[in-house]
């Protein structure tokens, strides 16, 4: 089944100069799982097209089930210097949130419902 990322987890962000630093929490360890696996640097990249220029490191913090990516040029030269609002982190980590996820049926039950 199809289901939106924001329905297994929750997001934080941070930037400092033109790298913007965003955190996927899974909701469940089981969750967790299917991020690593479909949740690639390269596809978090893509999803967000021109708005990130520079490399995205993904890394993985399994002790606390969060999936960490770091991406270098995504905020149009840096917060300071952009006149283009919808690059800052916070609104990179709300738009990750729409990223298509696939999950089996059977952990459709600990899917949160917004």
């Amino acid at each position: 089944m199809q289901v939106l990322l924001q329905h297994l987890a929750h997001t934080r962000s941070g930037d400092k100069g033109n790298t913007s630093n965003i955190a996927v929490f899974a909701y469940e360890p089981e969750f967790y799982e299917l991020l690593k696996a479909q949740l690639t640097a390269e596809r978090f990249k893509d999803f967000h097209r021109d708005a990130i220029k520079g490399e995205v490191i993904r890394y993985e913090v399994d002790a606390i089930d969060a999936l960490n990516f770091v991406a270098h040029g995504a905020l149009g030269g840096g917060v300071s210097r952009s006149l283009c609002l919808d690059n800052y982190g916070k609104a990179l980590s709300a738009a990750i949130l729409g990223f298509p996820m696939e999950v089996p049926e059977s952990l459709c039950h600990k899917l949160r419902k917004l």
